[in-house]
């Protein structure tokens, strides 16, 4: 009979399978086969081409058994480093015929000719299964989880399948030991208070470090995807407690994580009722006629949609705009393109346009499966074959702590960026009953792109550069799209990348071959920036708020940033 250890692996690669299946923006299988009614790809393989691949995948293999015969493998792959691999002559083999394998699926799938989509498809569904099947994974040929259940007498595998039972009830796989984080106690730390709330948003101003601010206030729209916790983890790296200690009288939209009661909240609720609506409130706060502001990632498109929105309406109330790994032309979407297409989306709309709720857990495990090694089956071997805990990470704590989106948001977002691109589009795309022109929004702009980005592609930043036609400037910082944002200038890590000459050539490649590196820290240069759009200096106030209109309702980080997305 099988044990319960068994029984518990079993729970939780179905748990980790799950997630696989569950991927959101449409669903590995949408994705794979098309959503109802969608013509299969049309693939080819050349047969000059198969062939080369089968003599070399024949040569390897005899290669890899005579040194066998002789020796150990050698294997180079993190997954396999430890020696109780490299020692064991079966479990060495068994990872070596692994990496031969893969590469040769890998190849197999670069060989397919067809259309560009139907290859990336190819590529990505190829990537997952060979994850998937590392034999790391399994504890039945895992050498290492082996060797620590042996040594640990059992103490390993008990937990794990602790780890197993936790995580099940959790609903994710955990990538850090989440127990010892707690919003507003050592994450979003920086001094502050909720001034506005409504049902899509609360409104935190931050207090003052410096005897004067600008007398430009400041504000931030972070992803609505995601909590705004990212732009404030710990005092060292965060972004609002950086501005706000240059100067800037900084305010920042919470958003509430959507339950029932929003399900049937549409992209222009989000523009009208909260990014058009916190630029006022702020305005009316502090008194001044115009504000400079922020966006991130899909907190810029959602800025950018409600200047183009006000604009239309003849208000210009933002003095200048930055935009953080934002995409505005979605012409180059990166890996998240296999997702999308006409069957896919209108499949969306069906299930969710006119109400429901994209559930956060999805959303989460979509982009933790863009690298599924690092992301996934990393903590699967970690947390349940070695019954490990994960170290304590703010970020992580951060992706894990996951939010819904409403369906009709989620449909229109779809449709009208990622598959028709309208933004860019003068009068195609209309909010709020405007037929937007992003042309109009003619103000100083700071755009910035992460080099390695996985989800906004670095030429998907820089296409911003061709959209808006007042100033502009552009940065490229090392890293990611988060490791490239939160990039304080006291850790001296990392580069970035900028050119003085005012020259915004249609490529990214030949902006970046003009480009000059500087070791460090890209915050130091939008500081300057900025400060340069703040206007002068005045005396900071004393207290939050403004009058009996905007009394502080709570301390930062507020109560919307607490509330979970139920799994």
């Amino acid at each position: 009979m099988p044990s319960a250890m068994d029984m518990g692996l079993v729970e939780g690669w179905k748990k980790a399978f799950e997630q696989f299946q569950n991927m959101d923006l449409g669903a590995f299988s949408t994705m794979a086969q098309g959503a109802p009614g969608a013509e299969l790809p049309q693939l080819t393989f050349p047969p000059e081409k198969l062939l080369e691949l089968q003599q070399n995948y024949v040569r390897e293999a005899s290669e890899l058994w005579n040194q066998t015969l002789q020796a150990n493998p050698l294997v180079k792959d993190r997954r396999f480093k430890s020696k109780a691999w490299s020692d064991n002559p079966m479990a060495a083999f068994t990872a070596a015929a692994y990496l031969l394998n893969a590469r040769t699926m890998m190849a197999m799938a670069e060989a397919a000719e067809g259309d560009e989509k139907s290859r990336q498809r190819v590529r990505f569904a190829v990537e997952q299964w060979v994850a998937a099947a590392s034999p790391s994974n399994f504890l039945a040929l895992n050498a290492d989880a082996q060797q620590k259940a042996i040594e640990t007498q059992g103490e390993s595998l008990a937990k794990g399948l602790a780890n197993i039972l936790h995580d099940m009830r959790q609903g994710h796989v955990s990538m850090t030991d989440e127990s010892l984080f707690e919003v507003g106690k050592n994450v979003a730390t920086t001094e502050g208070a909720v001034v506005f709330e409504n049902d899509y948003f609360q409104l935190i101003e931050y207090k003052p470090l410096t005897a004067k601010v600008y007398e430009k206030p400041f504000l931030m729209v972070p992803p609505c995807i995601n909590k705004f916790y990212i732009l404030d983890l710990q005092p060292e790296n965060s972004l609002i407690r950086y501005a706000v200690s240059q100067g800037h009288r900084t305010f920042v939209v919470s958003w509430r994580n959507p339950d029932a009661s929003m399900e049937k909240a549409t992209w222009d609720d989000y523009i009208e009722n909260a990014a058009i609506e916190a630029i006022h409130v702020v305005q009316a706060l502090t008194g001044a006629k115009t504000i400079n502001a922020l966006g991130f990632c899909v907190g810029g498109t959602i800025l950018t949609s409600a200047l183009a929105v006000l604009a239309a309406r003849g208000e210009k109330p933002v003095a200048s705009m930055t935009l953080l790994t934002t995409l505005i032309d979605f012409r180059d979407t990166g890996i998240l393109d296999v997702f999308i297409d006409e069957n896919m989306v209108r499949f969306r709309e069906m299930q969710m346009g006119a109400g429901g709720m994209l559930k956060g857990n999805d959303l989460a495990s979509t982009f933790s499966f863009l690298r599924p090694n690092d992301l996934v089956w990393n903590y699967v071997v970690g947390n349940y074959l070695k019954g490990e805990t994960p170290p304590p990470f703010d970020l992580l704590y951060w992706n894990s702590d996951s939010t819904n989106l409403p369906g009709p948001f989620y449909a229109w977002y779809l449709r009208n960026t990622y598959l028709e691109n309208k933004l860019v589009q003068p009068g195609a795309a209309e909010v709020c009953g405007e037929k937007i022109d992003l042309r109009k929004i003619d103000i100083p702009i700071y755009v910035y792109g992460s080099r390695e980005d996985h989800i906004v592609p670095i030429g998907g930043s820089y296409a911003s550069t061709q959209v808006f036609p007042g100033k502009k400037r552009f940065m490229m910082g090392a890293s990611g799209h988060i490791a490239g944002v939160i990039n304080p200038p006291a850790a001296k890590k990392r580069s970035h990348w900028v050119r003085d000459d005012g020259q915004f050539p249609a490529d990214v490649s030949e902006w970046i071959a003009g480009a000059t590196e500087t070791p460090g820290s890209w915050w130091s240069d939008w500081s300057d920036w900025l400060g340069a759009q703040g206007g002068k200096q005045v005396a900071a106030p004393k207290r939050y708020g403004r009058g009996t209109a905007y009394e502080p309702i709570e301390p930062a980080p507020g109560s919307y940033v607490k509330a979970k997305a139920k799994a």
